[in-house]
């Protein structure tokens, strides 16, 4: 009897709060682009949806909950797919305002980023653009001169108000190896149950870089830390994306996608979410790998399910 093939998950990040709108003519930034970007994507195979919101008048990152309920909604009304809010935002918002849409909603997940970091995304003012906003440039050069703050304070008021108060599970995003270690660290005081869904998060200056070395490293430490209550997921920054991804679903990881992530499907621009997410559904199958559906996903990750959710 033939094996049956592995199931991966693919999440798409749909919009990101701190990518700008100039750096793509096809990034979605009111709740009708997001809304269609982000159906897309599930038709396309996306079991998880990660998603930011922006001020539809100017594109400015937003944390306002009544942003993302203009989209929340038909998103899932039009697909199947696990709702992931980010509880990142940029490093310009209060951990309150972070936090307010996921509050809200009550989605199935949230992702959790697991350590105050240097995020640096000044280096793209060196690459020559037209801005359309003025906010863009003073918002990539702040972070030359802020930290993106996620203290174990923080990280254990967002345990407790969405993973304790709503049943809320978390895509741990782990920017380097001492990420991974801090989640053991939670898991050992049982403020975190598993099954553990990790994002090795590969690319961001400040954070480990994108050597295949890094990947195989951090795989290595998590077996270490984990064992066998865990899964991995695997997002790199730009082009190394398709590169890192691939290598990750080899490892017997899942992947993420997505405009937020990458602007590029592997080849050239990528014209929309579901580019990427098509892109990374034809490496899959070239490999043997099965891309999991949303009900598969929901049971490897151990989620409450898309209708005890508050949207």
């Amino acid at each position: 009897m033939a094996k049956q093939a592995r199931k991966v998950v693919i999440t798409c990040a749909v919009t990101g709060s701190v990518h700008t709108p100039s750096m793509s003519p096809h990034l979605p930034v009111t709740p009708d682009q997001i809304a269609a970007e982000a159906i897309a994507a599930a038709e396309a195979g996306a079991a998880i949806l990660h998603l930011h919101a922006r001020d539809p008048r100017d594109g400015r990152p937003t944390a306002d909950p009544a942003v993302f309920m203009q989209f929340l909604p038909r998103i899932k009304q039009a697909t199947d797919a696990v709702i992931n809010i980010s509880t990142g935002g940029s490093s310009l918002m209060s951990l309150d305002e972070r936090l307010a849409a996921a509050t809200q909603a009550q989605p199935e997940m949230c992702s959790l980023n697991m350590g105050s970091m240097n995020f640096a995304l000044f280096p793209m003012l060196d690459r020559p653009r037209e801005w359309q906003h003025e906010w863009e440039p003073t918002l990539l050069e702040a972070t030359r001169s802020t930290i993106f703050k996620n203290t174990f304070a923080d990280i254990e008021t967002i345990l407790e108000r969405l993973g304790k108060g709503f049943g809320t599970r978390f895509e741990f995003e782990c920017y380097d190896v001492g990420h991974l270690y801090s989640l053991a660290h939670f898991r050992d005081r049982g403020l975190v149950e598993p099954p553990f869904f990790i994002q090795f998060v590969l690319g961001i200056l400040g954070g480990i870089g994108t050597d295949p070395e890094n990947l195989a490293h951090m795989k290595r430490i998590a077996d270490k830390l984990f064992g066998d209550d865990y899964r991995f997921s695997v997002l790199a920054a730009g082009r190394a994306q398709m590169p890192l991804i691939t290598m990750a679903a080899a490892m017997g990881g899942n992947v993420r996608v997505g405009l937020e992530d990458s602007l590029y499907d592997g080849r050239g621009l990528a014209r929309s979410n579901a580019d990427q997410v098509k892109r990374i559904r034809a490496i899959l199958e070239g490999l043997s790998l099965e891309v999991a559906t949303p009900e598969e996903a929901r049971a490897m990750l151990a989620l409450k399910g898309g209708d005890k959710v508050a949207f």
